[in-house]
């Protein structure tokens, strides 16, 4: 159930249709200038992970700076459907397999945990984001996966959650026997993560947005350096965003990007009963309300992250499902997609990042369950940060071992998937003449494959198309716009600036011959 848009985050709905054409270069996000300082912890991303971290720790009497290159709840978060669960994206029968009875326990306790931890805060801060607690029904996708819906009975039973076998969900197609879970919610996320931002400042936090960090030093106490040459010292860092940018290897060959796909529909008001809803299908869909239970938010079509040669048709393949089981369904009003991290073990990397620094603090892989990870991880890392114990710590530790023998196939899986990526700097390139206005492509110039981009009015903007992770091949994504690299997820805006990591540096500007001819000589 992907927590994934495309908004200002200035709106207290999350669904907005995907703008035409990005921002053009030289308009960056408002900020005010602040001094280098030193606090207790940095918290790098103002998500809902960075921001349940950052309420955590000022409860627990830390002092707290939160940055961000964007705004609050810009990155995922406010991509999100918002299905705030404990029914797991990879079903209990699994994580029994991979982490054992106990470890399906810890998983099952912890997002309960943190599904309450959202509904305290929430109306201990008087946010009022719309929390309600629902039903989740998972039902089969085929009458032949109806035995797939007993195992995860057992295994949820196992690890401790209220579910209950039923003849079926409370859908408007026949869809056979569901398994039921008691005690989901859901939200408007925006309209929380930023009475989350209202209570940190309150608390005497500080959010600076439009900061762009650029490295951590993991020095004692650590040296974080951004944008505009200022540095902050702090005791502990909390790197809060998405997948790590302060790890370049380890946790990257652990967990692999995907790009997951939404639309919402109009549909009937009580036409279809206020639930959370997933099939067993590979990949799945999810399905809720939104809006006053006048939009119907569907998701699913995933495929890793620039490996699609026609994006677009993931929203087709979502609308085709649609129509064909929701009758009552009315004209699609929102579509849009967001980055899912899925680790080779099925469960989170939430804890101190690989390495010899004890001070440096990650929250990833979220498998689709980002909503609950966040909030979960903002109580987990608090806990590590004041020196408390905590019974989660193990089970999400960054640092575990990959041991299980499915989860070692699925890590050899992808990192050769990973390797053959690298083949991209051999294909063929575009006719940059092909290259329609509000489009990107790849053309050939002798040995070098140069990203090109054509904006609406025609002019041309070019760069590297390498990675600036660990060198992977960009590809064009016109569902989106951006540059997305298919070995770690890393993405970029049509003129090479980062959106999403691991990569924090841009792509490199291409020196086109018209430019050298505009260069004054050099004296």
């Amino acid at each position: 159930m992907y927590d994934s848009q495309r908004t200002s985050g200035a709106s207290v709905s999350p669904w907005k249709l995907a703008e035409t054409e990005p921002t053009k270069p030289g308009l960056p996000v408002e900020r005010t200038d602040w001094p280098a300082t030193t606090v207790d912890v940095v918290v790098i991303g103002a998500g809902i992970t960075g921001l349940s971290t950052a309420y955590h720790l000022l409860e627990a009497g830390r002092s707290v700076l939160v940055l961000d290159k964007g705004d609050v709840a810009s990155g995922e978060t406010a991509r999100t459907t918002a299905h705030v669960s404990n029914a797991l994206d990879d079903h209990y029968y699994e994580l029994e397999r991979m982490h054992g009875h106990a470890g399906a326990r810890l998983a099952a306790e912890s997002h309960a945990a943190a599904i309450a931890s959202i509904e305290s805060i929430a109306a201990k801060e008087g946010i009022a984001c719309d929390f309600a607690r629902v039903e989740g029904f998972l039902f089969a996708a085929k009458a032949s996966q109806e035995n797939e819906l007993e195992r995860e009975y057992d295994a949820a039973k196992r690890a401790g959650l209220d579910v209950a076998l039923v003849d079926r969900a409370p859908l408007p197609f026949e869809a056979g026997r569901a398994l039921r879970f008691a005690q989901q919610a859901q939200f408007e996320p925006l309209a929380y993560v930023h009475g989350l931002a209202r209570a940190i400042r309150e608390k005497g936090g500080f959010i600076q947005t439009g900061v762009r960090v650029l490295r951590v030093e993991e020095t004692k106490p650590a040296r974080i350096h951004v944008d505009g040459g200022a540095v902050i010292t702090a005791s502990s860092v909390v790197v809060a965003t998405n997948t790590p940018i302060v790890d370049t290897f380890a946790i990257h060959t652990k967990q692999a990007a995907y790009r997951s796909y939404a639309i919402g529909v109009a549909v009937p008001k009580g036409s279809i009963e206020r639930a959370l809803y997933w099939d067993t299908e590979d990949p799945y869909h999810y399905v809720r309300l939104a809006q006053d239970d006048s939009l119907l938010i569907v998701g699913g079509a995933d495929h890793k992250a620039g490996q699609s040669k026609d994006p677009e048709q993931s929203w087709a393949k979502l609308e085709q499902w649609t129509r064909e089981r929701f009758p009552m369904a009315g004209e699609t009003r929102y579509r849009w997609s967001g980055q899912v991290w899925e680790p080779v073990d099925g469960m989170a990397f939430i804890g101190r990042n690989p390495g010899r620094a004890d001070h440096i603090y990650i929250s990833t892989g979220d498998s689709g369950n980002g909503i609950t990870h966040g909030a979960l991880a903002g109580i987990l890392i608090t806990d590590l940060i004041m020196g408390r114990p905590n019974r989660w710590a193990t089970l999400y530790d960054p640092s575990r071992k990959v041991t299980n023998v499915s989860a070692a196939r699925e890590y050899v899986k992808e990192n050769l998937n990973v390797a053959v990526q690298y083949g991209g700097f051999v294909k063929p390139g575009d006719d940059v003449a092909n290259i329609a206005p509000g489009s990107g492509g790849i053309v050939r110039r002798g040995v070098h494959r140069i990203a090109v981009y054509v904006d609406e009015t025609g002019g041309r903007h070019e760069c590297s198309s390498v990675c600036t992770h660990l060198g992977g091949p960009v590809q064009w994504n016109d569902a989106e716009k951006s540059w997305d690299c298919p070995c770690h997820g890393a993405r970029f805006d049509p003129y090479g600036r980062v959106i999403t990591g691991p990569a924090v540096r841009d792509l490199a500007p291409v020196e086109t011959e018209d430019l050298k001819r505009e260069r004054p000589a050099a004296e």
